[in-house]
């Protein structure tokens, strides 16, 4: 089992700036790919960056020139740095972990994280 643990969520006025970060533990050794996906009221879940071991990575068009994944394999630790918000950013964010390839979808994903919010708002 693999354990997540997401924190840097909060408030942010438009073209402001956040990152968040995603610890795991347990039995790392068997993930391949993290994620993170958000989660807008009344929408679906989608994966907005993901990296993978070999620290390739994927971003979703809308946030692409605005966000970086980047992972720091000592510490096990996923972050996002988010730039240049907009309030349609606004979302409750989840790290995932996946045994497979990085792959958009849900489904793909094997283990997630609580979730934090993030607001953009004057």
């Amino acid at each position: 089992q693999v354990q997540l643990v997401e924190s840097g969520g909060g408030l942010v006025p438009p073209g402001g700036s956040l990152r968040l970060s995603c610890a795991a533990s347990g039995a790392v050794l068997d993930i391949n790919a993290m994620g993170w996906f958000r989660q807008a009221p009344g929408k679906d879940r989608e994966l907005v960056a993901g990296i993978t071991r070999s620290d390739s990575t994927y971003y979703a068009e809308s946030v692409k020139g605005r966000f970086t994944i980047s992972r720091a394999s000592a510490k096990n630790t996923v972050h996002l740095q988010m730039n240049s918000l907009k309030p349609e950013d606004t979302a409750v964010y989840y790290c995932a972990a996946t045994r497979n390839y990085l792959r958009t979808k849900m489904v793909d994903y094997d283990y997630w994280g609580q979730g934090t919010q993030v607001t953009v708002s004057s």
